[in-house]
């Protein structure tokens, strides 16, 4: 396939294609709760402007981006919500009402706090000055300063990142009208939070206290704190968090294989790093720690060759079935959680356009991760009940673990479970293509 077939097929429907639902797909309320990790970059601020030249928004990044290999995806173009911009309250409303009927129940916001000033706060404002809008969230303190290797050009800062005792208490005082605000999480009564990089805090275990004394003396509990599984930091006990959180591809993705010399590409290597989404999945799956607490995380796919002109990484082979395989695997293991309110999976990304990782509908698969990701939770709660097909392959898990035998059947039932995917979407572009061609 040439590149101009290939951009043309990309931007086309695909076999995978689904259509929106006219309601919600959900049999009932989930058991599980998702969290998809939320992107505010989508409309200008004057920084961004300075930085990357007037009216610069993510958008700007997705739309440059071509197929650089024969099979590769991109670009990503939006389908339903469109070329959407965050400073409208309307956009995030239908967002939300978007998430809420296919089973996501609640954003994770990026928040941009940079010694005491904030940056793309907008979309969050927007929320906090509609209480009609419904859905639940929560903030990832995105503590990283910003440069211009974000886009591979050169390690030029932006925007530093500090810290001190002062400013500890700034940024408990910036995000404490957020936990006040009745729909952000709680884990029963403590609301939480999410900080990306702990291992930038000068002195990590001193910063949590010190906000966890803020909180309580404020009346709002002490915070149910965690940390993505980044920079090879993987235990919260090392910063004295409460729990960890899956943020693919870190831990699991970056040191899987590259495979960019089978492939085909268009024009000369840009140094990609080009890996398979299984690969991804299979590492995630096998990571199950016992010691400490893990919410697990899951992405619909990952590719950031948008923003990078060299340097990408890109994971292909990604569909909706191979997805909900892994969303399904990750909901088993929090189900095993006694405690409800930790039964939380993260998904990225609700919106990361730029980095080919988003549940919103594109022009390509329309709202086929979202429909499976309905499809999953429905499929956890037969499964729950004793009405499902699949629930022996879980009565299988259970017993085998008594025996000591638990990582060979993990390993048999990843391989069962994308064999299957494999075997579905086959007999669903074969359906496809004989409905085409009879009722053409």
């Amino acid at each position: 396939m040439d590149f101009l077939k290939q951009l043309q097929q990309n931007l086309a429907k695909g076999p995978e294609y689904e259509a929106e639902m006219a309601q919600s797909p959900l049999s009932k309320e989930p058991l599980v709760r998702l969290i998809a990790y939320y992107l505010p970059q989508f409309h200008p601020i004057p920084e961004n402007d300075e930085w990357w030249g007037r009216g610069f928004t993510e958008w700007t990044n997705v739309t440059k981006a071509l197929p650089r290999f024969e099979g590769h995806y991109q670009p990503h173009l939006p389908g339903g919500l469109g070329f959407y911009d965050l400073r409208l309250a309307d956009t995030l409303r239908d967002q939300a009402a978007l998430a809420q009927k296919y089973g996501v129940s609640a954003f994770c916001f990026h928040y941009y706090w940079f010694h005491g000033k904030r940056l793309l706060e907008t979309p969050l404002q927007n929320l906090l000055d509609n209480p009609d809008i419904n859905i639940s969230f929560c903030i990832n303190w995105a503590n990283e300063t910003w440069s211009r290797r974000w886009d591979a050009s050169n390690n030029e800062v932006l925007i530093h990142q500090k810290y001190s005792i002062e400013d500890d208490l700034e940024f408990a005082e910036s995000i404490r009208p957020l936990f006040s605000d009745p729909r952000y999480i709680n884990i029963n009564g403590r609301p939480l939070l999410m900080i990306y990089r702990p291992g930038n805090l000068p002195d990590a275990a001193a910063t949590i206290q010190r906000l966890r004394d803020y909180f309580r003396e404020a009346g709002l509990g002490n915070p149910y704190i965690v940390m993505p599984q980044t920079d090879n930091h993987n235990d919260p006990r090392e910063f004295s968090f409460d729990a960890a959180a899956g943020f693919p591809p870190h831990n699991g993705g970056w040191d899987t294989q590259n495979i960019r010399r089978s492939v085909t590409p268009f024009e000369s290597w840009r140094n990609e790093h080009i890996a398979r989404y299984d690969d991804m999945v299979q590492n995630s799956m096998m990571n199950d720690p016992k010691e400490f607490k893990l919410l697990p995380g899951v992405c619909p796919a990952w590719d950031n060759t948008a923003r990078r002109q060299s340097g990408g990484i890109c994971f292909i082979g990604s569909t909706p079935k191979k997805y909900g395989t892994w969303l399904q695997n990750a909901c088993e293991k929090v189900l095993r959680f006694s405690n409800p309110d930790e039964r939380i999976v993260f998904i990225n990304a609700w919106n990361e356009w730029a980095e080919g990782a988003h549940l919103e509908p594109d022009v390509h698969y329309g709202y086929a991760f979202l429909m499976e990701t309905s499809r999953v939770l429905n499929r956890l709660i037969m499964e729950i009940t004793g009405s499902g097909a699949t629930r022996p392959f879980l009565e299988i898990q259970k017993n085998m673990a008594h025996n000591g035998k638990i990582p060979f059947v993990r390993r048999l039932m990843r391989k069962i479970f994308f064999i299957s995917a494999d075997i579905c979407e086959a007999i669903g572009r074969c359906l496809r293509f004989l409905g085409d061609k009879f009722s053409g």
